[in-house]
């Protein structure tokens, strides 16, 4: 005869036994998934699973009973953030960057590496192993940087170069240094963003003997204190500047006159930068030869367009978690940022319009679908404004003020004069920091305005940009320093120059690799009759790509 109290406890037992396996199959799976050194294949998850027990479920009613009791004293260590949200966190916000609770500033704190060298100064030296795997993984996607490297590296093109670098100082730029140093040269390095800087990388540089002089976060007043250092060192002088935005070259000019008539080439990356040179040549005061790579093909095209498309999504989806089907979104400017952003937003279902000066790019905007107006036609009801424009006050303060109750303002050129962000500093408005390159900014009426980075450039400051794209500027960069201070006395005068044809085919060569890209060879015959070398370059200066 059967025994009803006793099938109960039964039931309750076997309920309780069924939750704490559970519950161990739930811990055993958490650690696998946070565990940064998991190599978990399938076999051992399908392992994890096949342990769930597959019992009849008991009564509802003591199931959740129990369950209560028993997931009330699982431990939690992350409060209420959830998991998924603590693994897909912004790598900005990760150990790689804010690890430290330190606060106090690097320039107060006396470090060494592991040689005894104190010649930088970088968040944390101990960061150093952790960035190296960093800077591991990127040279896996540079593959033809590092064929360069392997190429020259016997022959020794830079050898006796002293080249000081202002560059956003991540893994992939750190590629590039290593192949500069491998190449024969000396290098000093600082960042040309205060927000950019990957500090671990900056470490591993750093122990291997790279005097850098930078730290997310920096302040203006730190900023130009590691330029200085870079530049201002006792028995080190430089030959070589490369540089991004123009504020190393232009520090230098300024501050060390002597010190820049020496220089033997500068080579330039950026729009801000490549104006501020051509000024310079204008007035008859550039007395150096300078190299636009900005306005290389490979930079253009790759780095500009691509690298764009790809990165603008990456920032604004770490830094707001906003979803941008059916949004309406202006992008300032349609030159070769411009058509990135705006085609990976078209492509995500946003409603995208474009503001432009300029009538040929304006025609290929509407060309490619989107409607070109001015930003005060529409400033009233769009969610997000992107400026790409390398211009100043492209959005004003009285254009801010017009803006809706959440709408989102952020930069994709390099300087950060695009967004009137010191408009913004006074005293009727408040500043709410809400998580990592995010602030509201707070009218007196309750609007709110979302400024991510503070203007500056969204991608490299609030996330990643693609690997294997840089690796295409970060190639052309490293020939264009090899041409320029190789050269002839003669072949450059004090101008701005363009990168050879020859070199960015040679660039585009390298890359091709990759995709298992096979080129078409000319004949003899066909060479004639386009009256181009069998070897190229294949196309003219004034080609249009």
């Amino acid at each position: 005869m059967s025994d009803p109290a006793g099938e109960a406890k039964l039931e309750v037992k076997q309920a309780s036994k069924e939750v704490k396996e559970s519950e161990n199959v739930a811990e055993k799976y958490s650690a696998m998934t946070v565990s940064k050194n998991s190599d978990m294949n399938m076999g051992e998850l399908s392992s994890v699973f096949s342990a769930v027990p597959t019992h009849k479920p008991v009564k509802k009613q003591i199931q959740f009973v129990e369950e209560k009791q028993e997931f009330s004293r699982f431990p939690t260590k992350m409060g209420r953030r959830s998991l998924s949200r603590s693994i897909s966190q912004s790598s900005t916000d990760s150990y790689s960057s804010d690890s430290s609770d330190d606060e106090s500033s690097p320039r107060d704190k006396a470090q060494v590496n592991s040689k005894g060298s104190s010649d930088f100064c970088v968040k944390n030296i101990k960061q150093a192993e952790f960035g190296r795997r960093e800077i591991e993984i990127a040279e896996q996607d540079m593959s033809a940087l590092i064929s360069l490297r392997k190429r020259a590296q016997t022959e020794k093109p830079l050898a006796g170069a002293k080249i000081v670098g202002c560059t956003h100082i991540t893994a992939q730029t750190a590629v590039l240094i290593e192949t500069l140093a491998a190449l024969g040269a000396q290098c000093r390095w600082t960042a040309c963003n205060i927000y950019s800087t990957q500090n671990e990388v900056a470490a591993a540089l750093a122990e291997r003997g790279v005097p850098v002089f930078a730290w997310k976060g920096e302040s203006e007043d730190d900023f130009w204190w590691c330029i200085d250092r870079c530049v201002n060192t006792e028995g080190w002088q430089p030959n070589m500047v490369l540089d991004d935005g123009g504020d190393l070259t232009h520090w230098v000019y300024k501050k060390y006159p002597n010190v820049f008539k020496k220089i033997r080439g500068i080579v330039e990356e950026s729009v801000t930068g490549v104006h501020r040179l051509y000024q310079l040549s204008k007035a008859g005061k550039l007395c150096v030869p300078a190299m636009n790579v900005n306005d290389s093909v490979t930079k253009q095209k790759f780095d500009n367009l691509y690298c764009c498309r790809e990165s603008i999504l990456d920032g604004l989806k770490r830094t707001t978690d906003v979803m941008f089907g059916g949004k309406q979104v202006v992008v300032c400017g349609y030159g070769e940022v411009g058509k990135g952003c705006s085609a990976a937003l078209k492509a995500l279902g946003a409603i995208v319009y474009v503001t432009e000066i300029d009538p040929i790019c304006a025609l290929q905007a509407c060309m490619d679908g989107f409607r070109v107006v001015k930003l005060s036609e529409v400033i009233r009801h769009v969610d997000v404004i992107i400026t790409c424009t390398g211009n100043k006050n492209v959005v004003t303060r009285e254009q801010l003020d017009r803006m809706k109750n959440g709408s989102m303002v952020c930069n994709m050129g390099h300087s950060n004069t695009e967004i009137d962000v010191a408009s913004l500093r006074t005293p009727e408005l408040t500043w709410e920091r809400v998580r990592s390159q995010v602030d509201h900014v707070i009218w007196p009426d309750g609007k709110r305005v979302v400024l991510l980075a503070e203007g500056r450039l969204l991608n490299l400051s609030c996330s990643t940009v693609p690997t294997f794209v840089l690796s295409i500027t970060a190639t052309t960069q490293a020939l264009a320093l090899i041409e320029l201070y190789n050269a002839p006395e003669g072949r450059y005068k004090q101008d701005v120059y363009l990168l050879p044809k020859k070199m960015d085919e040679y660039v585009a060569s390298l890359h091709l690799a990759t995709f298992d890209g096979h080129l078409t060879e000319l004949t003899d015959e066909q060479a004639k009759y386009l009256g181009l070398n069998k070897n190229g370059p294949f196309k003219p200066n004034y080609y249009r790509y």
